[in-house]
């Protein structure tokens, strides 16, 4: 069927009017960005800063997180960039996320309690097993000497170390390999965070530990409840541990 002229130079126009507004709409939406970019960011930043207060405040201290120092730090961690960008608006959630590589990003409120359980201080050596992306890192860095963290994927352990650099965390070391042996060079510890489960607590974590030291380890397996385990050597060497709540995390791999 054929149209008369009259109507195709109205067709015609329809679709100029159309690309001219698609284009428009395309302008207000890149001209922001390369004009302003600094303001772009600063809005984005406000955004995340919003999510994370509130998060602190209603997932943290509200469950009973006290220390301030602890609190201080997961309220200035920037969250959002130690998750995946495609699920980024989710990054204050409550509840772990995926960080791919069969991985998890933990629950905001285990990190904290963890953290705080630890007793980490200003002076300590800190020893870390399952880097993941390296939010937890990077939580311990302003509390403690020198975080030491091991990541046993490659792709992961790459990824955190590169991530961790560029947003200035420079004192926390990030090493490939089966964390289940610890990092005997770096040995002794004043304190040890796992963030794996362990069918038991490793023998060489326990070696690795300095007399008064204290570790947090979630036991168990994938498949069964597991305990987060408060692990304490008193200054003899001696060994108590203490069961702290039931949690549920990915489990620690290797060749033990």
């Amino acid at each position: 069927m054929c149209e008369p002229p009259s109507q195709m130079n109205r067709n015609r126009e329809g679709r100029r009017e159309i690309k001219r507004g698609l284009f428009a709409s395309l302008l207000l939406v890149v001209l922001p960005v390369l004009l302003f970019p600094d303001a772009v960011e600063s809005a984005s930043d406000d955004r995340f800063t919003e999510q994370r207060n509130a998060m602190v405040k209603e997932q943290i201290a509200d469950r009973g997180v006290v220390d301030p120092e602890v609190l201080r730090a997961m309220r200035i961690v920037p969250r959002h960039l130690f998750v995946p960008e495609g699920i980024r608006s989710r990054a204050y959630d409550d509840g772990p996320l995926p960080i791919g590589h069969g991985q998890t990003i933990s629950q905001p409120y285990i990190v904290a309690y963890m953290t705080e359980v630890l007793k980490a201080g200003k002076g300590d050596s800190v020893l870390e097993i399952g880097t993941g992306s390296g939010y937890q890192a990077a939580v311990l860095s302003p509390l403690v000497k020198k975080v030491y963290t091991m990541e046993i994927i490659p792709e992961l352990a790459a990824s955190s170390k590169e991530r961790l650099k560029k947003l200035g965390y420079s004192n926390v070391e990030v090493k490939e390999g089966d964390g289940y042996y610890g990092w005997p060079e770096r040995a002794p510890f004043d304190a040890i965070i796992v963030t794996a489960a362990a069918g038991h607590i490793p023998p060489p974590l326990i070696r690795q530990l300095k007399n008064w030291g204290r570790m947090v380890i979630p036991v168990g397996g994938f498949f069964m409840v597991q305990s987060l385990v408060l692990v304490s050597k008193d200054r003899k060497g001696e060994i108590t541990t203490r069961n702290l709540l039931p949690v549920r995390f990915v489990p620690l791999t290797g060749g033990h």
